[in-house]
Parts: C-alpha cells; structure tokens; sequence
C-alpha cells in the first residue's frame, strides 16, 4: 500500500498523552500542525508521519507503540478495504498456528505491512496481537457490525452445548458466539458460514489461532447452505432481523420448510427451520429473535407447528431481544405439554435455574401448549407474567429503583484548569508505586472450584461469577487493586478469595504512596485501551497528576462517588423499565390500584 498512514483527533491525543482538547488547542495555536488530509469537517484525518514530525519538533512526548502503527497502517488504506486486510493479518499470523492452512498468506498486504504484523505477533504473540486489530476493527465499525453481546453469546452457548459436541453458526459474523467460551470445550468441533467473506476469514483466524478445530464457510446460508445434509449436535445463532431479500421466491419449495413456509416478512422463522434442520434429533438450538416473532400474525401457524411437534421448548426475554430455545424432536417422542416463558430483561442470570428446572419438569413458570393454540398464539413473556405475582413484583421493583439512587459528588468548578506537575502509570510502575499482572495466556473461566473475576463481573459491580481450575499463574485479587477490562475500570472491594480473569490487567498499587481510586479515576478518564493485548501497547502514557497522598485521597473519593453513581444509571435504567411494564400490567388487570 503506497498511502500514508491516517490518524484522527483521538488517535493523535492517545499517541501523546493527552486529552482532545489539547489537540484542538495545538490546531488553533501553531499555524504549523499538520493540515487535515482526508475525513470530514468534524472528524478530519491527519497524516502520521506530519503529525509524528510536528511533536518532535516541539519536543512534545509520544509513543507509537508496534500495536498502533500496524493499525495505522491498516487504516490508510481505507474504510472499504480495511475489513479485507484485517482478514488478511489474521491469515498471516495463523501460519505460527497451523502451517497448513491454506488461507494463510500475506496477500493483500505490502511487504513492509507484512513484517510489522509478522512482528507484532512474535512481540506478543499472535493471539494477542490479531485480537488487539479485531478490536479495533470492531470498534471502527461498530455501526456497520452487529456483534452479539458477550453475555448473551456465553449464556447461549452454555444452554445448549456439551463437551466435545459439535456446534454449528449459520450467521456467524465474525465469530463472537463461536468464540464464547462453553463452544470452546476440549475435543469441540466448531461449523461456522457467514455471508461476508470477510467476516468468515476472520472468524476462522481467530478460532484457529486459539488451537480449535473449524470450518468456517462464506456464503448466503439461506440460498447457499454451505453445510447442506450436516448435522450438528447443537446450533447457536443471532441472524440479521428485518432482512425481507431472504430469497423467498427463490425458496418456496425448499424441504428445510418443515414446519410451514416462512411469511415473506418473517425471514427469522426461515432461520428458526434452517436452525432446525442442521441438529441431531433431541439436539439443542438456540436463536436470537426480534420480540415482534413471537406474537405477530402472520407467523401464527408456524409457531403453533412449532408447538405442536415439541420443537419450540422456550421463549425468554432478554435486552433487546428473545432467546428462542429449540429441540429437534426425535422419531416416536411424545412431544411435551408446556413450553417455558420468562422474562430475564432485568436479570439474565435467572436463565439458566429456569431452564433447568424445565428440562427436570419442576417449573412454575410455564404455559400450557394447548391454551396458546387455542388463543392467538401469543408467545409475548411479558403477557404470561404470573398475574398473582405482578403486585409483589411491582413493590419489589420500586423499592429496589428507589435504593439505587446515588448523587453525584460535589465539585468545585474552576475558571482556569489547574497546571499540576505529571507523571505517566509506565513512570509510576518504573518507580515501584505499581505493579502489574495477568491472567495465564490460555486460562479458562467456565468450569472449576477457583471463582473468577470476570470483564463482565468489572463492567457490572458484580461478584466473581466465574469458574476455573488450579493451576500455575493464576492471579488472586485483593481488596484495593485496581482491576481493568476493555470497557471498565473498577477498584476490587472485596477479592473473595477469586483469581483475575481472562482479558483483564490488575494494578495493584503502594497503598502508602499512591490511592487506589485516584489511579482507577484517571485510567477511566484517560478513556485508554485496558485489555489484555492493548493495555500493552499504550495504556502506561496515562496521564496522573503527582500529589500528596491526602490530596490523591480527594480526588479518590469524587471518582468513587462517580463510579457509584454510574452503577446506580445503569441499575435504574434496567430497574425503571420492569416498574413501568409492571405498574402498566398491575393497573391494568385490577393488581393494582391508584393510591387515594
């Protein structure tokens, strides 16, 4: 690639330490910053190698780390190739990996692109170096992506896989939910297709790179079933919601349509049968569905096929989203009398105790099959909440919305930002103030008696809800650490007795020079890249002021108040929702009445 390496407002404050804002002053003060070279008016790109040559030239500190400057590199080619030649540095990094595989060329990147990749995975190796550039990929185009969430892909995957089973993903992107970590168990066989050939060569890179054996085919699954006549013991997938150019002509009479031909705008209840077809009887499938599937008119008959045989076994709720639970009947099987529907939009944790207690026949929170085929087929989990329920449920909710309520600290506002001497968390770890640690590279946390301390427990303020085994390298938490993922940084309260997790760093800090909080407060504003690959890369040029311990306690304090305050956000906002749909339940089917 002959094009210069681009680098945008928030990149150039990353490489040198310092805020936006700083860089928005450079561009006003010194007629000499570089001049945009691409972009747009707000969002304007600028050329590395300027952008680089100008800071050396006013003596202003930075850092290009290996990490970045392959990214850049990347990026300079353009947002229409980018995906295909992140697909490629995936392809190169794998030939470390499996020697065989016959994906695995440099391709579509220039010799020096080459080396520096070839280089950022002897550096840090190459798991960690292709997930750094996925990462990044994501999240420059998080809007043209749609990726499943981390929570909801593991809980799928968790409800219908085994050890060693074979696990299929028809739309599987770029592999989040065959990267959960219940698909990755040992002896698992993972079956992938994804329209994008894009999408399919990185989902293959990253599973091959973690040591999985897999198959991963591009394609349209609909019209081109990569997988025709295979059958796999379970089947997870999020497919593309609202998609009406599913090949509906094209398919009317396809055999896959075991339960009903697919409505023209149902395209989901197309990939509910496909799902179907690619599992061994009495196999598991699980798919996201938009909630509209599972009351709108036009699907009725389907659905009511789907109960009838004993196919459909539950509708959950979830975020955004329905959790359909499927299981392939078996020839001769008496198919069952209840289906389970449940609301988890508040508490995905309750998912799996419920399903379990429907598999063992012991739940309260099922709907007689026969009272929904006698009624519109309305598979909603909202209107089956237990009517008797809604009154306790309502007070509970609101007493719960009303003790999460937090207020934010009281801060003194200054005409004039205060010029303080700095120091970076690299000078700080030099010095000794902290130290630095990770999980063991390959360390697994679903299954085991070590509990683990998981992103989802730091993003959260939750508990260690993780799990692994002993083993050499495990890292205990303490209270007092400051703990850091991809998206949160948390001050650990209490360690209880559990081992940090995969993709997380912990800083543990000289309680008697340096305060927690204060270090958690300004890694949280430095806003900088704390996962396990990129918090090597640049996460030490974090800026702190360097300050008496008393004053570093202040500071602390308003960032810990801060961070209880954006618990408690995101506690009602969950909270709120359920109080409006049961109060709006309770009015409305006489549970609940106007107080006088």
């Amino acid at each position: 690639m002959s094009h210069d390496p681009t680098v945008n407002a928030g990149d150039i404050a990353r490489l040198a330490g310092v805020g936006r804002a700083a860089v928005s002053n450079w561009r006003r003060r010194h007629d000499d910053f570089p001049q945009p070279i691409g972009g747009t008016a707000n969002q304007p790109l600028f050329s590395l190698r300027q952008v680089e040559s100008w800071l050396r030239r006013y003596g202003k500190s930075y850092q290009v780390s290996l990490g970045d400057r392959v990214w850049q590199r990347l990026k300079a080619a353009g947002d229409l190739r980018l995906g295909e030649l992140v697909a490629q540095a995936g392809a190169l990094l794998t030939r470390s990996v499996d020697a065989e595989n016959p994906s695995s060329t440099g391709g579509g990147l220039d010799d020096e692109l080459a080396e520096l990749v070839r280089e950022l995975g002897e550096q840090h190796g190459a798991l960690t170096a292709y997930e750094f550039l996925c990462e990044r990929y994501l999240e420059a185009h998080s809007r043209q992506l749609s990726v499943t969430r981390d929570d909801v892909a593991a809980l799928m995957v968790r409800l219908v896989g085994a050890p060693g089973a074979t696990v299929l993903d028809p739309a599987c992107g770029v592999g989040t939910l065959l990267l959960a970590p219940s698909a990755l168990e040992q002896g698992a066989r993972v079956l992938g297709q994804e329209l994008s050939e894009t999408s399919a060569a990185i989902t293959a890179s990253r599973l091959v790179l973690r040591g999985v054996e897999a198959r991963i085919v591009a394609g349209d699954s609909m019209r081109n079933d990569g997988f025709a006549g295979e059958r796999a013991d379970a089947v997870v997938c999020d497919p593309p919601f609202n998609e009406r150019a599913w090949g509906y002509e094209e398919l009317t009479g396809d055999p896959r349509w075991e339960y009903g031909l697919p409505p023209r705008g149902e395209p989901e209840l197309a990939w509910v049968q496909h799902c179907l077809t690619h599992v061994k009887p009495r196999g598991l499938v699980a798919i996201l569905m938009p909630p509209a599937a599972a009351s709108r008119k036009a699907g009725r008959r389907i659905r009511a096929n789907l109960l009838r045989a004993g196919a459909l076994r539950a509708v959950v709720a979830l975020p955004g989203s329905d959790l359909w639970l499927l299981r392939r009947p078996a020839a001769g099987e008496r198919p069952p009398s209840e289906v389970l529907i449940l609301d988890a939009t508040a508490d995905l944790s309750v998912v799996e105790p419920a399903w379990q207690a429907y598999l063992e026949d012991r739940s309260d929170q099922t709907v007689r099959i026969i009272d929904l085929l006698a009624d519109e087929v309305d598979m909603t989990p909202a209107r089956h909440q237990r009517r008797d329920d809604v009154g306790r449920a309502f007070a509970e909710a609101r007493d719960r919305f009303l003790a999460a309520a937090a207020v934010p600290p009281d801060l003194k506002v200054l005409e004039q930002p205060l010029d303080q001497p700095a120091t970076t968390l690299g000078d700080l770890i030099k010095e000794g103030l902290v130290t630095t640690s990770q999980a063991p590279p390959k360390m697994a946390a679903d299954g085991g008696d070590v509990p683990v301390l998981t992103s989802d427990d730091v993003l959260s303020g939750g508990a260690p809800s993780g799990l692994t085994t002993m083993q050499q390298g495990l890292v205990p938490v303490q209270p007092g650490d400051v703990v850091a993922s991809y998206s949160a940084v948390r001050v650990v309260e209490d360690g209880g007795g559990a081992v940090l997790g995969p993709h997380l760093t912990l800083y543990r800090v000289d309680a008697r020079r340096l305060d927690p909080d204060f270090l958690a407060g300004f890694l949280r504003a430095a806003g900088g890249r704390v996962t396990t690959g990129s918090s090597r890369f640049d996460v030490r040029r974090t800026r702190l002021p360097r300050l008496s311990l008393k004053e570093q306690k202040a500071y602390g304090e308003a960032f810990r108040q801060l961070a209880v305050l954006e618990d408690a956000i995101r506690e009602t906002s969950t909270l709120g929702q359920t109080l409006i749909r049961l109060g709006l339940d309770g009015l409305a089917d006489g549970h609940l009445h106007p107080q006088s």
